[in-house]
């Protein structure tokens, strides 16, 4: 039997490669002369840079460089096609894991980081950047990366505006005089898990803004300030990028690269897959096993279980699911079983610190009732 193992990262527990290794293990205690090829994912969140480095043999560096809430941070970001492409995610400089719960704070969050580390990239003479956008603990609009670039915000008393998304609400002028010209003649593609727009309901501010520590006061008022940035970028760059699907993503980094740097985007998941040859795998396959932290509603949306579903769907190879947790039904296109790693009853807190032993154990209970 053969058997593709290609979970993506267990949020705040498991790298994909840790995920992949648990989830290998499970399959080695049920199935031990299975043929087990190890396919870590991502979606344009942690674990990106690392999945496309690896499957195109590229190579990473590490850059100093400003975290969400200005304290620095190393963040690794890779080169491949001989130097050629830069693959960067914003988690490594603006993500949620770099702060701790109780620092969480949307409002001053900013994405600054993510803009140094498109100057390391323009630094080192790339044609193409591949920037992941999962994972942020920002809501700014990526205002800060374009100030890293070179653009200035300003308030109607022609200041420079704060960092963070909730300053954004002063924005009066942008200034792109001095904004860095190397942008012109590079590629910058947005790999991005999520299709929601940047305001209202389905927005930035509304469906991220709280996991990021945003109650519903503060979502309202930083939807609001993000609808002054969109109103002043469209005034000023002549770019309306409000509506756009994807714009919302990493707290409105989407339309900020779309604004500022002429991206474009596309699915994380097709990206990373499209680098590792997933679909190629899957279908030399028998079985097909993935994973994340959690499964719910937003796992349908360009998340990487449903996108492993689907084309094992495509290849009308049976694919299973372990989640952290399960939320409701949470059944996708393709997925023929899922099973949550927490036991009924146990602390979340618990089970992130025994994550690589829960998942290990789920997958054997998994493939155990699968192969009844």
């Amino acid at each position: 039997m053969r058997i593709v193992v290609a979970p993506q990262e267990f949020k705040g527990s498991l790298t994909a490669v840790e995920a992949t290794a648990a989830l290998r293990r499970g399959v080695e205690a049920v199935f031990p002369d299975a043929v087990i090829d190890s396919t870590p994912m991502a979606d344009g969140g942690p674990g990106t840079v690392e999945a496309i480095v690896d499957a195109a043999r590229g190579r990473t560096s590490i850059a100093r460089v400003d975290g969400p809430l200005g304290t620095p941070v190393d963040a690794r970001w890779g080169r491949i096609d001989d130097g050629r492409s830069a693959v960067i995610e914003m988690s490594a400089a603006s993500g949620l894991s770099l702060l701790d719960t109780d620092q969480l704070d949307p409002k001053r969050a900013s994405t600054h980081g993510t803009g140094q580390l498109i100057t390391h990239a323009l630094d080192a003479g790339v044609e193409r950047i591949l920037v992941g956008v999962g994972g942020s603990a920002t809501n700014d609009g990526g205002a800060g990366m374009a100030e890293a670039l070179g653009a200035v915000l300003l308030d109607d008393a022609g200041k420079r505006l704060p960092p963070g998304g909730a300053a954004l609400a002063r924005l009066a002028r942008i200034d792109v005089g001095e904004l860095d010209s190397r942008l012109r003649s590079v590629d910058v593609t947005v790999l991005c898990d999520v299709q929601n727009p940047l305001l209202g309901p389905e927005g930035a501010s509304a469906v991220f803004g709280p996991q990021k520590g945003a109650d519903p006061t503060c979502v309202a008022l930083l939807d609001r300030a993000l609808a002054n940035f969109a109103a002043i970028v469209e005034r000023d760059l002549d770019a309306n990028v409000a509506e756009i699907p994807g714009a919302g993503a990493a707290g409105g980094l989407g339309a900020g690269l779309l604004a500022f740097c002429g991206a474009t985007l596309q699915s994380g998941f097709a990206a990373v897959s499209e680098a590792v040859q997933l679909a190629e795998r899957i279908a030399k396959a028998d079985l097909v096993i993935t994973g994340e932290g959690r499964l719910d509603t937003q796992s349908a949306y360009g998340k990487t279980v449903a996108g492993v579903g689907a084309l094992a769907k495509d290849a009308n190879v049976p694919c299973l699911a372990v989640a952290g947790l399960v939320e409701g039904s949470a059944k996708l296109p393709g997925l023929l079983d899922r099973e949550a790693s927490t036991p009924p009853g146990m602390s979340v807190d618990e089970a992130m610190s025994r994550a690589d032993e829960l998942v290990s154990a789920a997958v054997e209970r998994l493939l155990r009732r699968y192969s009844r």
